[in-house]
């Protein structure tokens, strides 16, 4: 079994790389390009075909790298998330992606659900969505940063002492 920690990195990396690509994504690209859509009436085809595939990819593409960094931490999990000596980095990063985590469940996807008209909401509730589900999201976009500085130094870290 010694293959399992080798492939936790690798799918912490991919599904990191694939949450963060997304959140990026949403941030960067798909907001702004829904403004101008709106503008011209073509903003159906995004929140009808691209936004609830790229959700689906985007929240649990967060649950697998959440529950991928879990693994590898294994016995060293409460250590990281308790801020222990020596494990001060990957805990900040670890604590930074939960929050993330949490963001993406608790806050965007609900929100997106009634925006995007999964859930029934009045025009009043959509609003109050757009705007929670907005700043949850550019909460997570400023949270990346420093995350993977944190996550990086913690695993080059724990890399070097051999864990």
């Amino acid at each position: 079994m010694e293959f399992i920690p080798g492939l936790a990195r690798w799918l912490h990396a991919v599904a990191g790389i694939t949450w963060i690509g997304l959140l990026y994504y949403f941030n960067l690209v798909q907001i702004p390009a829904l403004k101008d859509a709106a503008a011209d009436g073509s903003a159906g085809g995004i929140t009808k075909h691209v936004a609830p595939r790229a959700l689906l990819w985007f929240r649990w593409a967060a649950v697998a790298t959440w529950l991928a960094g879990a693994a590898i931490l294994q016995e060293n999990f409460i250590a990281a998330f308790t801020l222990q000596t020596g494990y001060e980095g990957i805990g900040i990063g670890s604590w930074l992606g939960t929050i993330m985590l949490f963001n993406v469940w608790v806050l965007i996807w609900p929100n997106q659900q009634k925006i995007l008209g999964m859930v029934q909401a009045t025009d009043d509730e959509k609003a109050k969505a757009r705007r929670v589900a907005f700043l949850a999201s550019r909460t997570n976009l400023m949270l990346s940063l420093p995350m993977l500085f944190f996550m990086a130094n913690g695993l080059s870290h724990r890399a070097l002492i051999g864990l």
